[in-house]
């Protein structure tokens, strides 16, 4: 077990009293419970990754790794409220250079816990890649989009374009695909699932499911999967 029902306590109140004040007074706790269990999720992850999606990363270190920071970038935000509420963990490509690029996710939150696969807000030339692939190669987009095992465990959800994006034909018979963008799937996680003995393996195993869809992003992005 990795998280516990302490863990979500611990955000519950970080986000009661999110101030700078509170969070250095309760450090200790954020290490033990939050930071401490995410870094052994992320260590025992690795072996995992490497099995089924080798160019992808489990990087355990406090900083600079899979898991996203607690401080929150507040210099454009209406919301100055500095720490996050949630854990973030994204298991990047080895040549990824942010959260924007192909990549696994885990997040835990008081409201909502999921797993995420795919490409969140890519950048513009990654976004029109992977709509082109999908022009060149309909078939094999289908056959990503629509795998078995994928489509029974992850649902395609993101942002879209209310017109077709520049470029592309209205009456395409893959615009709504190509008006993505986000090319994401989500899977609910319960809290159950969470502080459960099986997060690691249930990972996995959804991971694993989703390598058609992976592998389809990554030819966009020119890496292999």
């Amino acid at each position: 077990m990795f998280f516990s029902p302490a863990t979500f306590r611990f955000l519950e109140q970080l986000a009661d009293h999110n101030d700078k004040i509170w969070f250095e007074a309760h450090k200790a706790e954020y290490e033990e419970l939050v930071r401490g269990p995410a870094l052994d999720y992320i260590h025992a992850m690795a072996p995992l990754l490497a099995d089924f999606a080798p160019e992808f990363r489990a990087d355990a270190r406090k900083l600079g790794g899979s898991l996203m920071r607690v401080y929150r970038d507040t210099r454009f935000a209406r919301d100055k409220t500095p720490y996050k509420t949630n854990v973030g963990i994204q298991f990047r490509h080895a040549l990824g250079k942010d959260v924007h690029a192909p990549g696994f996710y885990l997040h835990v939150a008081p409201e909502e816990c999921f797993l995420g696969v795919g490409s969140w807000h890519p950048e513009a030339d990654l976004l029109g890649r992977i709509r082109d692939l999908i022009v060149a190669q309909p078939k094999r987009w289908h056959a990503a989009r629509d795998d078995h095992d994928f489509s029974a465990q992850w649902q395609l959800v993101g942002g879209s374009l209310t017109r077709p994006p520049r470029g592309y034909a209205a009456d395409h018979p893959e615009i709504e695909d190509i008006k993505r963008k986000d090319f994401i799937g989500l899977a609910g996680l319960t809290r159950k699932e969470v502080t459960g003995g099986r997060l690691v393996d249930l990972s996995a195993e959804r991971f694993a499911a989703a390598a058609p869809f992976m592998r389809f992003l990554c030819e966009a992005a020119g890496v292999r999967y």
